[in-house]
């Protein structure tokens, strides 16, 4: 068979440690590079789509781009670290609403002096939503360090239901708008103005090529294994020197900080107008589902749980009317509902790492084939 590693040999230690060090695995990851990169942009400019180019981009991989970052960023603390979250929309709304205030102008005036920071350009303005997304993420992990599990996830929850109120209620995130909504400003990077489709997936693309990279790199070293160690048993962990402290707060940080950005993209480059329905309860549920069904613990479980989160909806709409078969929306929604609560139930039974397990057991077939497994 053509997945095979015999006559690849490593001659040092960085090409054995390397993070493809199979020959065909890095070629699969040039060939889905080249065709986000190179095939996407050039189907857009010669208009030879197979269905609506727009509504592709706009409809399936703007959203799957930016969903599969805040799953990459919720994989890092619940898949690698342990630590079980339900506020991820909380941390996206975060990141969204500072960045925000960055582009537009912080004034806070306090009674012996007034803090004012000018509107910044877009790129540092999301970094630094990003960095306070990390900061609140810091403050709810604090009680990681004394309760685990469902007392933790109790413990984020709070977070989303607290922040949503503080979006709604504090009318000074929204620049004291009536109607509680937000328009995101002009996206213009270093002089140049994201308007098109196009250019908002290349620039969705460009950050989630860098942060899952990044991510598959932290979780490959000496942070990454505290992650896990904590994660698989946390007093053997620390009786090995791992400080639970620094390994906990440091996955808070970093997976706040990444849904921080997932969380502005999503304001900004998708939605463009924004209120904070669009960062509830439902959202933190979503990117959960994105990361069980995914794989836990997988960068590429993130891509392939965002991808069917995403898409399910879509066939389960345009199957049925393809075969000639009227389905209705509400029926649609209910099936969405039912196939997705189905899966989790038979992935937690049959296979609880998810797809990339799946798809990492039939990479070991392939090895072997023919021969008994």
């Amino acid at each position: 068979m053509f997945y095979r590693e015999t006559g690849q040999f490593k001659s040092s230690y960085a090409a054995d440690m390397a993070i493809f060090p199979i020959r065909q695995d890095r070629i699969a990851l040039w060939v889905v590079l080249a065709a986000a990169f190179v095939a996407v942009p050039l189907l857009d400019f010669f208009q030879v789509w197979p269905f609506g180019g727009e509504y592709i981009l706009r409809a399936i991989l703007i959203p799957f781009l930016i969903l599969s970052l805040a799953a990459i960023g919720l994989n890092i603390l619940t898949g690698y670290c342990g630590q079980l979250s339900l506020g991820s929309g909380a941390f996206m709304a975060i990141g969204a609403y500072s960045t925000y205030k960055f582009c537009t102008g912080v004034h806070i005036p306090l009674e012996l002096f007034t803090i004012s920071i000018p509107p910044l350009p877009v790129l540092p303005s999301i970094l630094l939503g990003a960095l306070m997304s990390a900061f609140v993420g810091i403050l709810f992990g604090i009680p990681s360090l004394r309760i685990k599990g469902l007392y933790l996830a109790v413990a984020t929850l709070a977070a989303q239901f607290f922040f949503d109120w503080v979006f709604i209620r504090v009318k000074w995130f929204t620049n004291y708008t009536s109607s509680g909504s937000v328009a995101a400003p002009d996206l213009v990077f270093f002089g140049f103005t994201v308007t098109t489709p196009i250019h908002r997936y290349l620039l969705c693309l460009v950050f989630v090529s860098i942060f899952a990279l990044l991510a598959k790199n932290l979780v490959r070293g000496n942070i990454g294994r505290q992650w896990m160690a904590t994660r698989d048993m946390d007093i053997a962990a620390e009786l090995m020197g791992i400080r639970p402290l620094y390994a906990k707060l440091s996955a808070f940080a970093l997976s706040s900080f990444v849904m921080g950005v997932a969380g502005a993209l999503w304001a900004f480059v998708y939605l463009g107008a924004w209120e904070p329905l669009a960062f509830n309860i439902d959202r933190s549920f979503q990117i959960l589902f994105m990361v069980i069904i995914g794989g836990l613990g997988s960068i590429l479980g993130s891509f392939l749980g965002a991808a069917f989160i995403l898409v399910l909806p879509i066939l389960l709409d345009q199957v049925p009317h393809a075969l000639g078969v009227p389905v209705s929306v509400e029926t649609v929604s209910l099936l969405v509902f039912v196939v997705t609560g189905a899966l989790i139930c038979w992935l937690l039974i049959v296979e609880p790492r998810g797809f990339a397990r799946l798809w990492s057991t039939g990479k070991e077939k392939l090895r072997l084939w023919p021969y008994p497994y």
